[in-house]
């Protein structure tokens, strides 16, 4: 049974994050704005709710889901190492729409797919998905769309494509803009920027001037 919580008002937007955070930890999936494009999460710690993931999106395990966490700290909780560059660039950019890709611990339990010992980690800057963050720890989140779909803006184009695979929606509103997050890769020798989105390559050679470009 799918539930859809307007956030919009105090009340609903409390049940919706209480309604939201169980289904997570029953495994199952949950759609949440955020300050990109919305997204589809699910416990990132619960393989089988991974794989649900992957499968509500038509998308195959070798693209992994990237990882949202509520704070650095969270972050600091899946790698071992955390180079000097990815410490400016998430002084510089987050919360917000800068994805890193770091080596995970090899210790961690969880499956996120064919990760190469690498994960995709993001703290977002939408205040809703934080607290959900806050309760939930780390989420594997990718765009709420079928693979191969533009990615949502609201909360109707998610629904539209994902249906019933999702437990709960949580309608935040229109999301600020249309692009993904910028994706750079600090899990090597040389930082890479591998796609560029809400972030131009300008910006982040501000902070990094020596990223290689994909």
């Amino acid at each position: 049974m799918t539930a859809r919580f307007d956030c919009s008002a105090p009340e609903t937007r409390a049940a919706g994050l209480r309604e939201a955070a169980e289904a997570l930890r029953e495994g199952r999936l949950v759609v949440v704005p955020t300050d990109t494009v919305y997204g589809l999460a699910a416990d990132a710690f619960a393989p089988e709710a991974v794989t649900g993931l992957l499968r509500a999106k038509g998308r195959g395990r070798h693209k992994p889901s990237p990882v949202l966490v509520p704070s650095v700290a969270a972050l600091r909780q899946l790698t071992d190492e955390l180079p000097e560059d990815a410490r400016k660039l998430i002084d510089a950019f987050w919360p917000g729409g800068l994805t890193l890709i770091v080596r995970h611990r090899s210790s961690l339990a969880w499956d996120l797919g064919e990760t190469g010992g690498t994960v995709a980690v993001r703290m977002p800057d939408h205040a809703l998905t934080l607290d959900l963050l806050s309760r939930s720890g780390p989420l594997a989140v990718s765009s709420a769309n079928l693979t191969d779909h533009p990615s949502p803006q609201d909360c109707d184009a998610a629904q539209g494509m994902l249906g019933d695979s999702v437990a709960v929606y949580l309608d935040g509103g229109r999301t600020p803009g249309a692009l993904s997050s910028s994706i750079v890769d600090v899990s090597g020798a040389t930082p890479r920027l591998i796609r560029e989105g809400t972030l131009s390559s300008a910006q982040l050679h501000t902070v990094v001037p020596h990223l290689a470009v994909a």
